[in-house]
């Protein structure tokens, strides 16, 4: 291998750890958001196994807690009036969805 090579493998690693590390500043960032911003009760609900492990995939690639996911989701849902409920609801809901995910923990 030539110096020019590896001055260039040496270029990419840097700019891929530099990559990595904004993509971990962003995701203690939103962690440290969620945590502002969740509720102080637990909440459940009970969902069906191939739910849980769709809602487990998408918060794993988009590296968020599933709470956080299920809280956004729902959201975007009464935005867009697509969820007959109303607010209180989504409240009883999101303190059910971070029970459960306090008691997979």
């Amino acid at each position: 291998m030539t110096d020019s090579d590896q001055t260039t493998r040496r270029a990419r690693h840097e700019a891929i750890l530099a990559e990595v590390a904004v993509e971990e500043a962003e995701a203690a960032e939103a962690e440290t958001v969620e945590k502002a911003t969740a509720l102080d009760v637990p909440m459940h609900l009970r969902i069906d196994r191939d739910l849980d492990q769709r809602l487990r995939r998408r918060a794993d690639d988009e590296h968020v807690p599933v709470s956080a996911l299920v809280r956004r989701l729902l959201r975007q849902a009464l935005q867009q009036g697509s969820a007959p409920v109303s607010a209180t609801e989504v409240e009883t809901i999101a303190r059910r969805v971070a029970r459960e995910e306090l008691q997979h923990h």
